[in-house]
């Protein structure tokens, strides 16, 4: 993983969604069903002239005002269909242009501020298995569900789409199943898993390079790597969760004081806490997050036992970690390895 860049000193990491992209297309969605466009843009605090660019929480709240307006289960599969590849600029255009599975999921990692605001997708490939998961932006809370959804039916339309067949994925879900998983079945089929510890899908990694109509256009390989030049161009700022989880996780087995990851963003500790209860959140929960998903991985491919793992991820004794991993997941490490044989396809 490449190694996190400090920002400037008293430079935020604010990221923003221009309101022509996404917000705008889920406002014509609803305009198309009759709904009242300017009672959400006033029920998301943005009155009749919005702003030309919302921050990641004003999208938050347009987006759960538009859910709300909608009033079905059945509302974020149908949004997330129309989400990608979207007419986002050369983000869109770059994944539109996509020759391969591996090609698609990694440009939607890449430009992730453009193609998935609110949940950042992270891709990790390994024992033959590719699993793509999602973690927040910015704190979502009782959203969080519902735009999983929407993201999921995104991802799985746009490769259906662009490989010509649907693909064989595995949607594992971090809840229990919900009232109204019947939808779940007819947007997303039958591959489904709820009481997952992570949101994510799986495929056999083998579908990664499996070639898509495109690759065989005249001159495709050219257009593909121009488009996405031209996306990585683009300035795409990221938020401030999405870049403190990569430092985290590249630094997992040695994790930075909250002083240290202030000062790789330019901030001082007091500005640092204050952003972080902004977006909800604090930075030993932050820090926990990136445990629990490093814990899953090396319990699911690493085969490690609890006191491997507590030294991985800078615990100073099994004691210590068996207790942490109980707040995290609930369960108990012997528990949760024995279920993690059933997370796979």
């Amino acid at each position: 993983m490449a190694t996190l860049r400090p920002a400037p000193a008293g430079e935020d990491t604010a990221a923003t969604v221009p309101f022509t992209h996404q917000p705008a297309l889920v406002l014509e969605l609803a305009r198309a069903q009759d709904l009242d466009v300017a009672a959400i843009r006033t029920a998301a605090g943005l009155g009749d002239a919005p702003p030309a660019v919302l921050t990641l929480l004003q999208w938050r709240e347009l987006l759960a005002a538009a859910l709300r307006a909608f009033g079905s289960a059945e509302a974020p599969f149908v949004l997330g269909r129309h989400l990608l590849p979207g007419h986002y600029g050369a983000a869109s255009h770059a994944l539109r242009e996509s020759a391969s599975l591996r090609d698609a999921v990694e440009r939607l990692v890449r430009f992730q501020p453009r193609l998935s605001p609110l949940l950042v997708p992270r891709l990790h490939i390994e024992g033959g298995l590719a699993v793509l998961y999602w973690t927040d932006a910015c704190r979502l809370g009782a959203l969080r569900p519902a735009l999983v959804e929407m993201q999921m039916s995104a991802l799985a339309a746009c490769c259906r789409w662009l490989a010509g067949q649907p693909l064989p994925w595995t949607f594992c879900f971090n809840r229990a199943a919900a009232r109204h998983a019947e939808q779940h079945e007819v947007h997303l089929g039958t591959g489904l898993r709820f009481g997952c510890q992570l949101d994510a899908m799986l495929i056999d990694a083998h579908w990664l390079d499996t070639p898509w109509p495109a690759a065989t256009h005249p001159g495709a390989v050219a257009a593909s790597r121009a488009a996405e030049q031209a996306a990585g161009a683009e300035a795409m700022p990221r938020s401030l969760l999405a870049a403190l989880y990569d430092l985290l996780l590249e630094r997992v087995c040695e994790p930075p004081s909250l002083e240290e990851a202030a000062a790789a963003f330019g901030f001082s500790p007091a500005t640092f806490k204050r952003r972080l209860a902004q977006d909800g959140t604090h930075y030993q929960a932050e820090l926990d997050l990136v445990r629990h998903h490093e814990c899953l991985r090396l319990f699911r491919f690493g085969g490690l036992d609890n006191e491997a793992a507590a030294r991985h991820l800078g615990f100073h004794d099994a004691a210590n970690f068996r207790r942490s991993f109980k707040r995290w997941t609930g369960s108990t490490p012997a528990l949760l390895r024995r279920g993690l044989f059933d997370f796979s396809l």
